[in-house]
């Protein structure tokens, strides 16, 4: 893939605010006293649902994505971010939040919610893998297809296909993805996939050649569609802010 359709696809995922997101403003979590950049515990506003998180959980330096699993931008960063989340392991914290960009992708909200589906049964990270490795089995599904779809995957993933259908649709998974919304759109979140780390949003940055360059750099390319950049350049450096050993 070309530098310049990673710029195309972060480009097909840019989201107006209030226009492209599956929450209206009538109908928005409450998070005016709630710091985006930190872990969230389970509550009633996200639906008894907490943060999803790989890693160390107690990581002084916590990488978030806010992404939507049917954006090409978000498919194509999904191995790069998890080469680079599954070696630091042990010395990051991973979140992942729901931004579904609805009108852009007509199945990103029902594919966030078979992530949090498969949540409830302690399948999270699974259905995230599957959904984001499987993306072109199912972006142009709809209705009962969709649905059975995601069911198939579940059951094949060791879940209660009975219990994720019922979740599906549950009350507290909607309020868990719509907390998630809330929590970009307090950031002024405009596409997807964004990178927080801690509280600096990392992902607009543009790289070449191993070094942060203008976007308007000839060649220059989002640093998300480097394993390597945005290690050395992202994950190393906050490690090192921190005090925290790399891995050997």
């Amino acid at each position: 893939m070309t530098k310049k359709m990673w710029i195309i696809f972060s480009v097909l995922c840019i989201a107006i605010i209030g226009g492209l997101i599956a929450i209206s403003q009538g109908d928005k979590a409450d998070v005016e006293n709630i710091n985006p950049a930190t872990i969230q515990a389970a509550s009633k506003g996200s639906g008894n649902i907490a943060d999803h998180v790989s890693g160390n959980t107690s990581s002084k330096v916590v990488l978030i994505e806010y992404g939507d699993y049917q954006c090409p931008g978000c498919e194509s960063a999904y191995p790069i971010v998890k080469q680079v989340t599954d070696k630091y392991s042990k010395q990051i914290a991973f979140v992942f939040r729901n931004y579904p960009l609805v009108q852009a992708h007509p199945n990103a909200l029902s594919s966030a919610s078979a992530s949090e589906a498969a949540g409830l049964q302690g399948k999270y990270w699974e259905m995230h893998d599957r959904l984001y490795t499987d993306q072109a089995s199912w972006k142009e599904l709809s209705g009962v297809a969709r649905t059975n779809y995601f069911v198939t995957s579940a059951v094949s993933l060791g879940m209660d296909g009975k219990k994720f259908t019922t979740d599906l649709d549950s009350a507290d998974v909607s309020r868990k993805i719509k907390f998630d919304i809330a929590l970009g759109k307090k950031i002024n979140l405009t596409g997807t996939p964004t990178f927080y780390v801690n509280d600096k949003n990392v992902g607009d940055q543009y790289v070449k050649d191993g070094k942060i360059v203008p976007k308007t750099t000839d060649g220059a390319a989002l640093i998300w569609s480097d394993a390597s950049a945005f290690e050395n350049l992202i994950i190393i450096p906050a490690l090192k802010e921190k005090g925290i050993e790399l891995p050997q």
